[in-house]
């Protein structure tokens, strides 16, 4: 007799086919091998008791606070632990009780809907401004086009040019000031159908650029204040565009001074859930998400954020992450000294959900997707 511990992380379907279980026995077990962890804030205190018995009755597990039994406090915060198949029973169950349980059926619910992605798209970054942060980033003209020319040879589905910077302290610049910037890219990259080998983003808020890289046969709008625009939402809408919705607290010039959230994962829901309705109602249908690293978030709110992506796939919107050399790295470092941190804040983004990520060096993240990939097979 031979044993062997597993990786918690296996594809738990592929192991139950080779060991010969039938289709009915591998649905039902792959659904016992993934373990939930649901952090539920403020739930009264007569609830949590009622969750807790029925967890337990099922074989899950809901750790509560001490007293809540005699109920010390009116609400509480909890942690469900259970399986996929335990979640399955809770989210029927719980539909029947009250004291907000039939609430928590519904989110738990979302949560068994939530898939993570089969595929990741690597975004590439051209900036055609000479204040970017990582100035191996800055191209003009026909260096631009060399440089997404060596991108899409690369391995880059999509390639993100914008002609502002966003970084940190950072002060807006004139429509007609960044569309003289990225003008000239716009036109050779319709000229020579780079479009056809690639898909291609602008990273821009202003209409007036927005709507030139649109007739230039862009196909997505990277807004980094969340379609705060009208306009812009229109002009998505009328060219069938995929919208990036970015989240930023406060803008680029004061967005990191002194960043505060009640609860990172809840405000940055409510606000995608408010731009995306914001979004549809003006006829925007492709939808992705952006927590926005690094835009109005302290280097543990970034952390948090990759940490628990996963709980954004809840809202059936592909996610993108771009951490790509920025100083929650290492501020002590210079950005050509990140790409280390990098790597690992995008696989570790990948593993918890993100179908998209922007990032400078798009060669080194196609290679480490490669190998995640392979890991993934096993």
């Amino acid at each position: 007799m031979q044993v062997e511990k597993l990786s918690n992380s296996i594809d738990a379907k592929k192991y139950l086919e080779r060991l010969g279980v039938d289709a009915g026995g591998c649905s039902v077990l792959s659904s016992k091998m993934q373990t939930h962890l649901i952090y539920i804030r403020d739930l009264h205190v007569g609830a949590a008791n009622i969750l807790k018995q029925d967890a337990l009755s099922i074989g899950a597990d809901l750790a509560v606070p001490k007293g809540t039994v005699v109920a010390k406090t009116p609400r509480v915060d909890c942690l469900l632990i259970a399986t996929t198949k335990h979640l399955k029973i809770l989210s029927k169950k719980e539909l029947a009780q009250p004291l907000g349980l039939k609430i928590l059926a519904k989110h738990l619910q979302e949560i068994l809907k939530a898939k993570k992605p089969k595929s990741v798209d690597i975004m590439g970054i051209i900036n055609a401004n000479d204040d970017s942060f990582f100035s191996h980033s800055r191209f003009v003209d026909s260096d631009a086009i060399k440089k997404i020319e060596q991108m899409i040879e690369d391995g880059a589905n999509i390639i993100d040019i914008g002609g502002v910077s966003s970084a940190p302290k950072t002060k807006a610049v004139d429509a007609n000031e960044e569309l003289q910037r990225v003008e000239p890219i716009l036109r050779t990259i319709k000229e020579q159908k780079l479009y056809d080998r690639a898909s291609f983003s602008i990273d821009s808020y202003e209409p007036l650029v927005i709507q030139k890289a649109l007739e230039s046969g862009f196909k997505i709008v990277n807004d980094i204040t969340g379609l705060a625009n009208d306009e812009v939402c229109r002009l998505v809408a009328s060219y069938k565009a995929q919208a990036i919705i970015m989240h930023m607290q406060g803008t680029p010039e004061i967005m990191q001074e002194n960043p505060r959230y009640e609860n990172i994962l809840s405000d940055i829901s409510d606000f995608f859930i408010t731009r995306i309705e914001k979004a549809q109602s003006f006829g925007v249908q492709d939808i992705v998400l952006d927590v926005g690293i690094g835009f109005g978030k302290t280097v543990e709110h970034n952390l948090e954020l990759i940490k628990h992506l996963e709980h954004f796939l809840t809202l059936q919107k592909p996610l993108l992450v771009g951490a790509s050399r920025k100083s929650m790295i290492d501020k002590n470092s210079s950005p050509q000294e990140r790409l280390g941190g990098t790597l690992a804040l995008h696989l570790e983004a990948i593993k918890n959900g993100a179908s998209m990520i922007r990032a400078h060096d798009v060669a080194e993240h196609v290679q480490a997707l490669k190998i995640q990939k392979a890991l993934d097979t096993i």
